[in-house]
């Protein structure tokens, strides 16, 4: 028999991993912002959490772990080509991404994002008690809302996206525009990182679809539809007590050991995205070298880009081309035993990612678009030590939080080399001081406070 939850969270993916151990396979609950901020609430409520658990085929039995209850949803081999990598990353993603590469439109993808979709909502309405409250996230379930609410009116529905939210003329491409713009107007509550984006929604369902709206509040059909920007954040008291503990510390002194004891490391952590503008960092670094301002070993730069997608062809041709900017780099400006930029094609666990954030001097968040970056507030976090400087991008939602970084335009050369430098000599009593300001910032709105304000507006008890 399924055990009903009062408070249900529908994602792509559930929070946990599968690992082997000796004793066997078993589950693991994930790293991750996301299931850091709901884990109180969904304890509290003992909540449901739906989505895929990774791999394909039969989905497991529904389990328990650390609280929460998990209902694992199956994706076929099919499904995850087409829903997911094609659909999901192909379409939806580069199109919200202000269209850096060009989306790819294909009727079978439209139609398995949809049946996806159907299940995934199917699942959610099976779980929620009466009068429950349903938490979607992000673009691969942008359908669910209005599924869910067409089964279960009772509910009580939000829905956050977690990517940038495009201008209309973008969104205008969308082959299926009206029928996503409805599945998110399911919702009672629309979450964006930023208030443009809000904006944007708000202006798209007039457009669209002629509907009335007031403010932030959209009228479907009698239906009030809030729209609203709640900027996600981190788990700061996790970094700053991380960055604390001696094994990191030490970790950190060896890292800046290893690469030479320069006088300046400079840090991009990144899945290997094309959104995240890392050929074009690479690029600035490299024009740096050329004009003499930066010289190898004082300066060396190490670029983290986490394997990401690697089926979908726009993210193999990413890889070529960084790692032949790479390769251009150390030819021209490595000396033996000294490479220029250190390049790094893996994924690292929190507490190396931890260490390497303490040991950089200046990091470089530079992507073309992103919804927030969390890498951004991370750094910050990270430096208990009020040292080291964030160079960032304009287009990142961080950016209209962190304003004491060195902003620039990433479609700049000229831009991101003039902040990279000025981040290179910042004096550092005014480093420490930008640092702190951010760091206040952050430490008041943090990853709990992010989902107290968005589940508060969606008219959640915090004791209910």
């Amino acid at each position: 028999m399924t055990v009903r939850s009062s408070f249900v969270v529908v994602a792509n993916r559930l929070p946990v991993d599968e690992v082997t151990t000796s004793q066997g396979r078993e589950w693991r609950r994930s790293p991750g912002g996301l299931v850091t901020a709901l884990h109180p609430v969904l304890v509290e409520h003992r909540g449901t959490w739906v989505g895929w658990a990774g791999g394909t085929g039969d989905a497991p039995e529904p389990f328990e772990l650390d609280g929460i209850r998990l209902h694992p949803v199956p994706l076929s081999a099919e499904e995850l080509e087409r829903y997911y990598e094609g659909s999901s990353n192909a379409t939806i993603w580069p199109l919200y991404h202000d269209a850096v590469e060009t989306p790819v439109f294909k009727r079978r993808w439209r139609e398995a994002y949809r049946m996806v979709n159907q299940r995934f909502a199917d699942a959610a309405a099976e779980v929620a008690a009466e009068g429950a409250t349903v938490w979607v996230q992000d673009y691969q379930l942008q359908l669910v809302p209005a599924m869910l609410r067409e089964q279960r009116p009772d509910l009580r529905i939000g829905f956050f996206l977690h990517i940038p939210f495009p201008p209309i003329e973008l969104f205008m491409q969308m082959p299926v525009r009206a029928e996503i713009l409805r599945g998110l107007l399911g919702a009672d509550l629309v979450g964006f990182q930023q208030r443009l984006a809000a904006q944007n929604f708000v202006r798209l369902a007039r457009h669209l679809l002629g509907l009335r709206y007031e403010g932030q509040v959209i009228d479907v059909d009698g239906r009030p539809v809030r729209a609203g920007a709640f900027p996600i954040s981190i788990d700061v008291k996790e970094m700053e007590a991380m960055v604390a503990t001696p094994e990191v510390q030490a970790r950190a002194k060896q890292i800046r050991e290893e690469l030479g004891n320069p006088k300046t490391i400079i840090l991009g952590v990144d899945r290997l995205d094309y959104t995240k503008g890392i050929e074009l960092r690479l690029k600035a670094f490299r024009e740096l070298l050329a004009d003499r301002k930066l010289t190898v070993p004082e300066a060396v730069m190490v670029q983290v880009a986490t394997p990401s997608r690697e089926r979908v062809e726009h993210y193999q041709a990413l890889r070529v081309k960084v790692e032949r900017e790479v390769g251009r780099i150390n030819g021209e400006f490595a000396k033996v035993g000294v490479p220029a930029v250190h390049y790094l094609h893996q994924s690292y666990s929190r507490s190396e990612l931890a260490a390497l954030y303490l040991a950089a001097d200046v990091m470089m968040v530079t992507p073309l678009r992103d919804g927030m970056n969390l890498v951004a507030k991370e750094y910050v976090a990270a430096r208990a030590d009020t040292g080291g400087a964030l160079v960032l991008s304009e287009f990142a939602g961080a950016a209209t939080e962190l304003r004491q970084s060195f902003l620039c335009n990433p479609h700049d050369p000229d831009g991101v080399k003039d902040a990279l430098i000025r981040a290179v000599h910042v004096e550092p009593v005014e480093a420490r001081r930008r640092m702190r300001i951010m760091q206040r910032h952050l430490r008041s709105h943090d990853v709990r406070q992010w989902a107290k304000s968005f589940l508060s507006t969606l008219g959640v008890p915090e004791n209910e």
